[in-house]
Parts: C-alpha cells; sequence; structure tokens
C-alpha cells in the first residue's frame, strides 16, 4: 500500500441496517466532511448498501484481530441527508444491549425510509402562456377541442401538474404533454412536498384551565423550560382534561423552537386527538403510522431530520425517528399494552421513551387514567414526579357502576344482554342519549363446531381457533391472517350444514341489538372496520353529529373519545379476561374496563355503567364498582411483591420456535439443561408455549425469573452464548414481557 493511501485515507466504522453483530470497518477520504451519524453508501460483498457513521476514530491495532488495511473497501459517498442526530445512535446501542438484539436490527427501525436520503425531485407543472390560445396558434400548433379545455383551465389559474389538469379537464396526460412538447404551454418547477404548518403555541384556548389543570401544566412547563431530563406521571380520571394539561407543554416547547413527539398506541386513536389538537393549535401535526403512503412517509421523515416537523404524533416507531432538537416526549395511555413490540425487535415503547427523553435530554410526561403498576412503583419511589388529576373537567362527574350478577339476571336464551342492562339502553334511547355496548371479541363468534361431531374448526398454522367474520363471509385467524370460507360440510364427519357458532362477537351482538331495537341506529366499531384514521374521524363525525343511537365496539372504543351524548356503557363480559396464569391479567382487565367506564357521562348528562359478570364478588369488579382504582393498585403491588414479580423482581422470555416440532423440543431442552443455578435465578420450563404452533412455526417458552438487583441481561447473554443453536431454530428473547402466549 502506498504512502499516499496510508496518508489520504482513515478507518471509520459504518453500521449496516441488517441483523449483524455490530459495525463494519471501512475506508473514508481524511478529509472527508463525514462526522459520527453520517448516513453514507457502502459496498457490502458485491452489492451496495445504505449505513451510518458509528465511529470516525478508529486505531489501528491489528494485534486485537482488526482487519488489515489492504482488505478494507473505502465508502461510496455521503448521501445528502442530516446525519442521525447522537441522541438517536445512543439509542440504538441503549436498546440493541437492553433487549439483547443485533445493532443492524435497530438500526433499521431509525432508517426505515431510504427514499428520504436524497432530496426529492422537483414536481414539473405548467402554466399558459402569455397572449393564451393565440399565442399557441401562432407557434403553429391546432387548437383540438381537448386542447382548449386544457388552455382555458390554465389561463387565470395556478400552475397544475399533468395528472391534475388531466382529471380537471377530461383528457389525457398525453394531451398535457403534447402542448407542453410543441411549447404550447410553460413548464414550472415546484417544490416536491408542501412544508408542514407551524402550530400556533399562543393560539386561544376554547376553554379556560381548571386551578388543578393550571398547576399541573405550571409543572410541566417549568420542566419544558429547563430542558434537562424529567419524568413525569400525569395520571387523571377518563375525562379529567389531562390532554389539554400536556398541550400547554406542547406549547412551550414551541415556543422555545424545540420539536415534540407525542406517541399514542393506536392509530384510530388518533382521529380524536388531531381534532384537539387542531382547535388548540390551528393545524394538524406531523404523523407517523403503518398507514402512511409513501410518499408521504418519505416527506414526514426527512422534515423531522431537517427540524421542520415541529410537532409530531405517532405509534411507539416514531421513538426513533431523527429529531434533531427534541424540546419533550409525550406517551399518552401509557399503560397500554400496544406501546410493546412483540416481533422483531422486542421492546416496550413507554420504557425506551424514557431512555430517549434521558439521553437528550429533555421531559417526558406519561400520561394516564389507570397508570402501569410499574409506573406507579417508580412514582411512588420518587423516580418519576406524580401529578394527579382527581376530578372531571367542567361539570361531568364519574358515571355510576353496577354488577349486574348474570346468576340472578340471565339473559334470554340464545341472547347475551340482560334485563338491567337493556332497560338503560331503553331509557337512554327514550331520552335521545347514546349507548355503548362493549365485548372484547371481534367477528361474529370465537368458535365454530359441528354439532354432529363437534369438530372445531381451527387455524392451519397456528394452534388457534378460527373466528368467523360474517360481514366478511369469512373464516379468520387472529394470530397470523388466515381465512378461508366455512366449510359445506365437516372435514371431520362429513356432515353437511351441521356447523354452528359459538359464543358471541360484536357482530352477533349487533344482531341482537337490531332485533331487540329496530329503531335504533347502530354501528359495528372494531379492527375490523375502523382501520385508519380516515375511518376513525368518520365514525367520530357520526356519533358526534347524532347517526348514531348504539355502538358496539371492542377495545378500540374503550379510550380516547368523547361524546358528550354517551351516558350507557354495558359491558356484555366483563370476566372475560380474568381468567388464565398471565401474570398482568386482572390489571388489565382492571385498566380496559376502567377506560371503557369513562366514556359514560363525560358532559353534563349522567353516565351509567353496566358490568354483566358470573362473579361479582371478583376483586377487579368490586374495585370498579367502587371506583377504587388505588385500592386495586395497592393489592395488586401486594400480591406481586409477595412472588417477587415484577416491579418487585425480574422477568425475561425465551421463545424456541422452529417449523420441526421436534427441533424445537431439542433445543429448547438443550437451553434449559445449560440454564444458571445461582441464587436470585430460577428458570421455569421449556414447556409449550400457550400458541404452541403460530405461523407454522411450533414453540417452546422459558420464563427466567431473578431478583430486582440482578442483570438480567448479563445473566441471558452468559448463558445463551454458550448454546449452539441451528440457523433453522430462531430464539426469541423478550426482557420484560407482557404477552405470555
Amino acid at each position: 500500500m502506498s504512502d499516499l493511501f496510508e496518508d489520504d485515507l482513515r478507518r471509520i466504522q459504518v453500521l449496516i441496517p441488517l441483523p449483524l453483530a455490530g459495525p463494519y470497518d471501512y475506508l473514508a477520504d481524511a478529509g472527508s466532511d463525514l462526522v459520527l451519524g453520517s448516513i453514507v453508501e457502502v459496498p457490502l460483498g458485491n452489492r451496495r448498501t445504505t449505513g451510518v457513521v458509528w465511529n470516525v476514530e478508529v486505531p489501528e491495532a491489528p494485534e486485537s484481530g482488526q482487519v488489515d488495511r489492504s482488505r478494507l473497501k473505502p465508502v461510496i459517498r455521503r448521501l445528502p441527508v442530516p446525519a442521525l442526530p447522537e441522541p438517536v445512535i445512543r439509542l440504538v446501542d441503549w436498546v440493541a444491549s437492553y433487549t439483547l438484539s443485533a445493532q443492524g436490527a435497530v438500526l433499521r427501525m431509525a432508517i426505515s425510509v431510504p427514499d428520504a436520503f436524497e432530496p426529492a425531485k422537483p414536481v414539473i407543472a405548467y402554466t399558459a402562456l402569455p397572449g393564451g390560445a393565440d399565442a399557441v396558434e401562432a407557434l403553429g400548433l391546432r387548437i383540438t377541442p381537448a386542447r382548449r379545455r386544457v388552455l382555458d383551465l390554465l389561463e387565470d389559474g395556478p400552475p397544475r401538474t399533468a395528472r391534475e389538469i388531466a382529471d380537471e379537464t377530461g383528457t389525457g396526460t398525453s394531451v398535457v404533454k403534447g402542448l407542453a412538447d410543441g411549447g404550447g404551454l410553460v413548464s414550472v418547477a415546484l417544490p416536491a412536498d408542501a412544508p408542514f404548518p407551524e402550530p400556533d403555541p399562543d393560539r386561544l384556548r376554547e376553554t379556560p384551565l381548571s386551578e388543578e389543570q393550571a398547576e399541573a401544566a405550571g409543572i410541566l412547563t417549568e420542566a419544558v423550560r429547563a430542558e434537562s431530563f424529567s419524568t413525569m406521571l400525569l395520571d387523571g380520571e377518563t375525562g379529567a382534561g389531562k390532554t389539554e394539561v400536556y398541550f400547554e407543554a406542547v406549547a412551550e416547547a414551541l415556543r422555545h423552537g424545540k420539536q415534540v413527539l407525542v406517541l399514542l398506541p393506536e392509530i384510530a386513536l388518533s382521529a380524536e386527538w388531531l381534532n384537539r389538537f387542531e382547535a388548540r393549535f390551528g393545524v394538524r401535526p406531523a404523523e407517523w403510522h403503518s398507514d402512511l403512503k409513501p410518499r408521504r412517509r418519505r416527506h414526514t421523515w426527512r422534515a423531522v431530520a431537517e427540524g421542520k416537523a415541529k410537532v409530531l404524533v405517532g405509534a411507539r416507531s416514531a421513538l426513533f425517528l431523527p429529531f434533531p432538537d427534541l424540546g419533550l416526549i409525550v406517551v399518552d395511555e401509557e399503560h397500554e399494552s400496544a406501546y410493546k413490540q412483540e416481533e422483531g425487535v422486542v421492546y416496550h415503547g413507554r420504557d425506551m421513551a424514557v431512555v430517549r427523553a434521558n439521553l437528550t435530554p429533555c421531559p417526558v410526561v406519561l400520561v394516564s387514567a389507570t397508570p402501569a403498576l410499574e409506573s406507579m412503583r417508580n412514582a411512588e419511589q420518587g423516580r418519576y414526579r406524580h401529578l394527579r388529576l382527581t376530578a372531571r373537567h367542567g361539570a361531568a362527574t364519574l358515571p355510576s357502576v353496577e354488577l349486574v350478577d348474570l346468576r340472578r339476571h340471565q339473559p334470554e336464551r340464545g341472547r347475551w344482554l340482560a334485563r338491567p342492562l337493556l332497560d338503560a339502553m331503553t331509557g337512554a334511547l327514550e331520552a335521545g342519549e347514546q349507548s355503548l355496548v362493549f365485548l372484547n371479541r371481534r367477528g361474529y363468534a370465537p368458535l365454530t363446531l359441528c354439532r354432529a361431531c363437534g369438530h372445531r374448526l381451527e387455524c392451519p398454522s397456528c394452534s388457534a381457533w378460527l373466528v368467523e367474520h360474517r360481514l366478511l363471509g369469512k373464516l379468520q385467524c387472529h394470530h397470523c391472517g388466515y381465512s378461508a370460507r366455512l366449510p359445506k360440510a365437516c372435514p371431520a364427519c362429513g356432515e353437511e350444514d351441521s356447523f354452528i357458532a359459538s359464543g358471541p362477537g360484536v357482530e352477533r351482538m349487533a344482531e341482537e341489538v337490531a332485533a331487540l331495537f329496530p329503531e335504533a341506529r347502530f354501528q359495528i366499531v372494531s379492527s375490523d372496520t375502523l382501520n385508519g384514521p380516515a375511518a376513525a374521524a368518520e365514525f367520530v363525525r357520526s356519533v358526534r353529529d347524532g347517526e348514531v343511537d348504539i355502538i358496539l365496539g371492542t377495545q378500540i372504543v374503550a379510550k380516547g373519545y368523547h361524546f358528550p351524548k354517551l351516558t350507557v356503557v354495558g359491558v356484555v363480559d366483563a370476566d372475560l379476561g380474568l381468567a388464565g396464569g398471565d401474570l398482568r391479567a386482572a390489571e388489565r382487565t382492571y385498566q380496559l374496563l376502567h377506560q371503557v367506564a369513562g366514556r359514560a357521562g363525560r358532559a353534563e348528562h349522567p353516565g351509567r355503567v353496566l358490568l354483566q359478570t358470573h362473579q361479582p364478588e371478583n376483586p377487579v369488579l368490586r374495585a370498579l364498582a367502587d371506583w377504587d382504582r388505588d385500592g386495586f393498585l395497592a393489592e395488586e403491588a401486594a400480591a406481586r411483591e409477595r412472588q417477587g414479580m415484577p416491579p418487585f423482581g425480574r422477568l425475561a422470555g425465551l421463545i424456541v420456535s422452529a417449523a420441526d416440532p421436534n427441533l424445537a423440543d431439542m433445543v429448547a431442552s438443550r437451553i434449559g439443561r445449560a440454564a444458571p443455578d445461582f441464587d436470585g435465578v430460577a428458570v421455569l420450563g421449556p414447556a409449550p408455549a400457550p400458541l404452541a404452533l403460530l405461523r407454522g412455526r411450533h414453540r417452546r417458552r422459558l420464563l427466567v425469573k431473578t431478583r430486582r438487583d440482578i442483570n438480567i441481561q448479563a445473566v441471558l447473554r452468559d448463558w445463551l452464548g454458550r448454546i449452539d443453536i441451528p440457523s433453522s431454530v430462531r430464539l426469541t428473547v423478550d426482557i420484560d414481557p407482557y404477552s405470555f402466549l
């Protein structure tokens, strides 16, 4: 290698967004403008790929096994996009270490939009020549009727694209381009994307804050002004005005020129939230979720990276967006299990939001009417500042909650609504008010079986029953997405037309409501019908405008919605979710039912909640009836502490999966036999996972339980690092598991 080569090139490290062990060494010009976080194009094998500069000062250390310089390839080029901010790089490293994931797999979430790495090409639009049709004819171009319509449209209007002109004039784009090629139109280069509008932090609020709200808002805005890390738990009853409180912190961050990230657990929740944001700040924020079109996704990613998107509301993946000047993070409905990503890199969005704020540094606000036990524990120990809103905003009061004992009030045969709930719904209809019937089961029926032989229709790829979706005319697996038509004959016994639906889903409840209240207007609301922000917005409008009398919904309607005329909430099966060995079953059931109960009586009309149950003595339901959230949390915490379960201990789940069940058993047994054996660490399993077959792969589960003071990641690294796992077997590590399927 020549002296010139040695002098002009330096060794750097580039992390590539693939599940690789770490960054690779490359060479770069010594005088290049590459910095930590620069997004670059590099060779990888016989192809080109994108990566991020992870280290710009790599010492030569051949004795450490470092690849010799002569074998290194040079960086091809730096891409024309801002470098990833240092907090994002540190977040990638932190998440990879905490979750035992490959750094490159985590990086892939941060640079998920490669189209954004190049500036957007200008959009070509067209306008008329001075002189209009006469000038065109002077060029010797023939004026056809189609061309005449194009010229008339552009005579006084703004420049338009060929597609816009064609759509508005009923012509083809070839007519437009033919005119332009002949010189009959003037081409204009327009910016590819309109800039995101700036929210107005000083826009007048529609309603003043209460004294309690103002005090909490003052604490939040002071934290924003401090521009340092802090975590605050904003805890208030449903309808207490928590959103308006943290909007004040958003406004303060905007006044200081900072960016704001607001996380929501469900895309469908964003419609109501976006309306409230626009009412407060005059514009809509940027959005980030799976429903975005590719062009919008590219524009949003780049606008965030350039600091031009000031407020963004998004799903958990928005945590990895390259905010260069983040001043506030808000995690709304922080207790929601939807913040946990269960596939790929397994992480909890709420917890990583706290890490992201710490690395920035900036304040983070966790918001909920039913905070997670972990968050409450952190507040009690002083790690989080606890802000409590105790009253509903304005004239609204908490609804009454009644337990309807189904042992005494049995519904009619073949039906599921008990008489007390029917009477309450009848009263709401007569008063011109609205009701919500809540059942957390999608589709028509959770189980379809043969009345002749008892055969149950199951998914061929999962150990799960197929759910009938009668509106869609199919059976569907809610785990892998498999769907099929209802067979004419039973595959087990051959009997024709023998299948019957067992148990109710929301579609079946709709049949019952239609039969009992034929004059009522109802709407089914589930993830099957509310499959994006646009559908959610239309649902909100129809309820607000009084076009719906009865809502039949799953958990998607349990939070985030404010319907002033909704006064009756009926829960068909309040016991659903209480059974089973899930660590968080009681907590999740309480949170869900508390949230759905909170939909009633949010304005001047008092609300009434009826929970249909076979076990009214259950502590969870008793706590709901008494609105005794703190009492429930205290009992739940005491039970967890006795068992050494989170937040008083640590858990990790290990899932071994393979297409061959014998191979899955063999590897799981190998892992189990090598398990560590020392004080404070217990390993349960291996055993078949509750969902033992998923997407055609057989699953075996181990659960690792440790004391709080033990570094569970270090235990797992040492243990699993000694085990040879075949490439056809997948091992998933879930630190702090939320799902036990």
